[in-house]
């Protein structure tokens, strides 16, 4: 039986899968700095995206969505900014995304919400 964490990962990588099969660039997974770590970072033509992966092993206790909130959100944006920063990339276009992930009768299913959350202020 999987872990817990490999379940996620996963996830992830069947995030990824998904998103190169939608014409995404997959640019780094699991991006870690001091300010937090971001699951995924893809390219969509010119739009750099943000992407964090939630995955539940069914819907019983709601949507996989739901776990992003607001605290979850700045964290997410404290490090996106601090990749673009440090790629140089400070003005460049791009977006947050979440990819909820479940299992309903043997199958995976995914919902993917574009632009699913702002960036605090005026940067990003």
């Amino acid at each position: 039986m999987k872990t817990a964490n490999e379940k996620g990962l996963q996830a992830e990588a069947l995030a990824a899968r998904y998103l190169e099969h939608k014409g995404y660039q997959i640019l780094a997974q699991r991006y870690r700095s001091r300010q937090g770590e971001i699951d995924l970072i893809a390219q969509q033509r010119e739009t750099l995206v943000f992407v964090e992966v939630k995955y539940r092993s069914c819907l019983a206790s709601g949507r996989p969505v739901l776990a992003v909130d607001p605290r979850k959100q700045r964290r997410l944006y404290q490090t996106a900014l601090f990749y673009l920063r440090q790629s140089r990339e400070i003005d460049r276009a791009c977006r947050f995304d979440v990819l909820e992930l479940w299992q309903e009768a043997g199958r995976w299913k995914i919902h993917h919400y574009h632009n699913a959350f702002e960036g605090e202020g005026n940067g990003i």
